[in-house]
This record gives C-alpha cells, sequence and structure tokens, in this order.
C-alpha cells in the first residue's frame, strides 16, 4: 500500500488541503496517511478532519494512522514513498517574538521574518538540526522517498538537504501557481485568465513572471504595465511593492508586497519613515498574523470538529499533483525548488533556485531557463548569499559565519552598521539558546 508522511500535521488547515486533495486523487485514494506531530491535541483534531474526509469522500479507502512524539517519528516515516514536511520550529513563542522583538531594539524593523532578513536567517539556524535529525530517520526508514518541503525559509532548508543530504528532496510553495491568475484579476482582466501561459523562474518568494501571454500568443506585459502604474498612483492597496518592482524592474514578482518589503533595502528605511505609508507596507505582519490565526482555531476547530458534515474541494497545491503524475507516469509541469547547476546560468551553481519541472514515473526533471535579466539576477543573488552562508553558518557551527549571513543580507546592512549586526546576532543567539546549534 502506497504510504504518505505527512510531518507537522498539528498544522490542521494545511494538512486538510493535501491530503484532502490525496484524498480525492483515484491514484493515491487507497493509500496509508501517517500524521505525525510533537502537539497530541492538534495532532488529534488533524486525525478526526482526515478520517472524516475519508469516510466522507472516499468511503474510508485511507488507512489514517496517527503518531506523536520524537519516539514515534520512524515508526510515523517507516516505508513512506512520499514524506511532506510542514513545521514551525520555535512557535510564535518563544521564537518569532524574538526575532521581531531583539531586533527592534536595534532599529531594524520587518515584516514576515521567514525567509530573508534577520528573521529567517535564525528561523533558518534553529530548524536545521530539526531538519537534520528527521532527514537522519528518513535515511534509516524510508531512504527511496520523495521528501516534500512546504517549510520556510524554503532556499535554506531545501539548499542544505539538496546539498547535504543523502534524500531526495524538492521543496514546493504557494506562490507560482496562483501568481499570474491573482495578478490578471487585481487588474480586472479577467477575460485574459483562461488559456494563459506563463514562464516563472528565480528562487522562491522572489520569483519573476518572465513571460505572460494570452491564449492567442499575444504579450499581456504592456497592458499589465499601464495598469499596474494607474492602480499604483490613483489608490492605497495591498500589492504595491510588487507594482513598484514591476514598473523599476520591468517584471512581476512571485511572493506578496508585505513578504518582498523586507528583502531588499529599498522600503523599510528609519531614514525615510515616510515609505512605510506610501508603499503601504504592514510591519510586524507575522507576529500579528500568527496572534490572528492562534485565536481564529479555537472558534475554526470547533466549528470543524464537532460539525460532522466536513466541506472539502480540490485545492491548487502542488503535492498531491507531483504524486499523482509519478504513480501514473502521467507528465505534470509545476514550478519547484531545486538545485540551481546551470538551470539559471547568472545565479550560482549551488544556490537553490524555483524553475518549472516536468514530473512523470521516472520523477522531477527541472527545465533549464538560461539566464535571467540581469536586473533580476542582482536582485536574486543579493538573497542567495545570506542564504548560503546561514547554510555555511549551520555547517560549520561558527558564529562569525552567521555574523556573515546578516551582514550580506540586505535590509540588515541597508539599515545596521557591522558593530551593531554583530551585536544583534549575539543578542539573538544568547536570547534563542538552546533552539540554536552550539556555535563557537
Amino acid at each position: 500500500m502506497l504510504k504518505i508522511t505527512f510531518i507537522g500535521a498539528g498544522s490542521t488547515v494545511f494538512a486538510k488541503n493535501v491530503l484532502g486533495d490525496v484524498l480525492l486523487t483515484p491514484s493515491l485514494s487507497e493509500c496509508e496517511i501517517a500524521l505525525y506531530d510533537i502537539d497530541a491535541v492538534r495532532l488529534r483534531e488533524s486525525q478526526i478532519l482526515i478520517d472524516r474526509i475519508n469516510r466522507k469522500y472516499n468511503a474510508g479507502r485511507a488507512r489514517i494512522s496517527a503518531y506523536c512524539g520524537v519516539e514515534n517519528r520512524k515508526k510515523a516515516i517507516e516505508g513512506a514513498t512520499f514524506i511532506a514536511i510542514a513545521i514551525q520550529v520555535g512557535g510564535y513563542t518563544p521564537c518569532t517574538v524574538i526575532d521581531f522583538e531583539i531586533p527592534k531594539k536595534f532599529g531594524l524593523r520587518q515584516t514576515i521574518g521567514d525567509t530573508l532578513g534577520i528573521g529567517g536567517i535564525f528561523r533558518g539556524l534553529r530548524t536545521l538540526p530539526v531538519f537534520e535529525e528527521i532527514i537522519r530517520d528518513v535515511g534509516e526508514c524510508a531512504k527511496d522517498a520523495l521528501f516534500i518541503n512546504y517549510v520556510n525559509p524554503m532556499a535554506i532548508l531545501t539548499g542544505y538537504l539538496q546539498r547535504h543530504a543523502h534524500v531526495r528532496t524538492v521543496g514546493l510553495c504557494h506562490s507560482v501557481q496562483t501568481c499570474s491568475r491573482e495578478l490578471l484579476e487585481q487588474l480586472g482582466m479577467h477575460d485574459k485568465i483562461e488559456g494563459r501561459v506563463d514562464l516563472v523562474a528565480g528562487i522562491n518568494h522572489m520569483s519573476w513572471l518572465l513571460e505572460i501571454r494570452d491564449r492567442d500568443g499575444n504579450d499581456l506585459y504592456p497592458e499589465i504595465k499601464r495598469r499596474a502604474a494607474i492602480k499604483n498612483r490613483d489608490e492605497k492597496h495591498n500589492n504595491m511593492i510588487r507594482f513598484e518592482y514591476l514598473d523599476k524592474l520591468g517584471y512581476y514578482c512571485t511572493e506578496s508586497s508585505e513578504h518582498n518589503a523586507e528583502y531588499n533595502p529599498f522600503f523599510i528605511k528609519r531614514a525615510y519613515p515616510e515609505l512605510i505609508e506610501r508603499f503601504n507596507i504592514p510591519l510586524d505582519e507575522y507576529p500579528c498574523r500568527c496572534v490572528e490565526q492562534i485565536e481564529k482555531w479555537v472558534n475554526l476547530s470547533k466549528e470543524l470538529l464537532n460539525n460532522g458534515d466536513v466541506q472539502h474541494e480540490m485545492s491548487e497545491e502542488y503535492a498531491p499533483k507531483l504524486m499523482d503524475a509519478i504513480v501514473t507516469n502521467t507528465p505534470f509541469t509545476m514550478g519547484a525548488n531545486v538545485l540551481n547547476q546551470g538551470l539559471i546560468e547568472n545565479l550560482p551553481a549551488q544556490a537553490c533556485v524555483e524553475v518549472p519541472c516536468l514530473v512523470d514515473g521516472k520523477g522531477i526533471l527541472p527545465c533549464r531557463v538560461g539566464a535571467l535579466p540581469i536586473q533580476l539576477a542582482a536582485m536574486n543573488s543579493s538573497n542567495i548569499m545570506p542564504q548560503l552562508l546561514t547554510i555555511e553558518a549551520f555547517l560549520t557551527k561558527k558564529r562569525e559565519a552567521v555574523y556573515h549571513a546578516a551582514m550580506m543580507d540586505p535590509h540588515t546592512a541597508a539599515e545596521l552598521s557591522i558593530d551593531d549586526i554583530v551585536k544583534l546576532c549575539d543578542a539573538l543567539i544568547e536570547a534563542h539558546g538552546d533552539w540554536l546549534p552550539k556555535l563557537v
């Protein structure tokens, strides 16, 4: 029986999207689903929910099991064909709070802090040791499994696994498949959505919509740029950073404006506080979002678990489609995070890049993109170097490598002196304590 393991199954809503799609996919529906988490309460809630979807939509054909605690992780992993992971090491408290509050004392503000910036660097450093332990179990119990990473910072974690772990790994995000559709919707170009063709490549959370054409092959970018410029001029909205990219760099970016506000030195600047208002930048967005999600889950869990009639429709998540393509040997194209090795020729070979990939029974075949427009390669490179340095810090366990990663981060370096960057890193290392690897 096909076995699919979901690590971090306590992320109930996300687990519902991925595993609900699995249960609605004929080639996957008669599988064993192994749910794993370290939180027994959230794990039980997810098990109840997935079991109800299985019974309602799949006639109970799948076998649902749950495993809690590190001591049971190998049992969850053993014999798996696919392993998906969605975890947050350190949680909202204490670690996310630390990632935001200590930098504030140095005058460094963030929006999301899960991908790059000082928050992304330290999130990567505390997550990599856990990934290392999990991958060790995968090597022992399911060495042929495909490891599907959904955890941020995507490029740091997936890049580490692809270069330094003996396991098949791919990184999946939610941004690529919805990028062009949401752009056209926001600009009122709904008639161009059906049949559109696009090309997206770059790095996770900073991939670029390189081409977008309608069903007849007409280039949609001229009209997109015209409408986006008018929208940014005439109204305040939540996508102003990406429309500014479109205007100044010539291309649209996959990830949201609140994310991209902190991936560069341009927008969050103490010397220009008016930029926060001008570009509608939501400082401290991620901590606020965490608090809201925690509060909402109390009511949502009651709604989902106390009401026996659970609803599910196919989502846009790539993981079940990837699994189906491999199991049925039916070609499927998706955007995924893979080791570069010349796929994007003007980015480092050891970088983790996001490119179109063909999936079939042979596995995942990344597609060569060639060279990005030089300004886009420059933007990506400014993010890749801190990512590689964060991996280096984990491998060497050297404190100075952490300093280097922070020094090369575009936003951190734009706001702080080298001396303050070192002091900030020291303060974060002390505050995170045992959440981080031991550094020398």
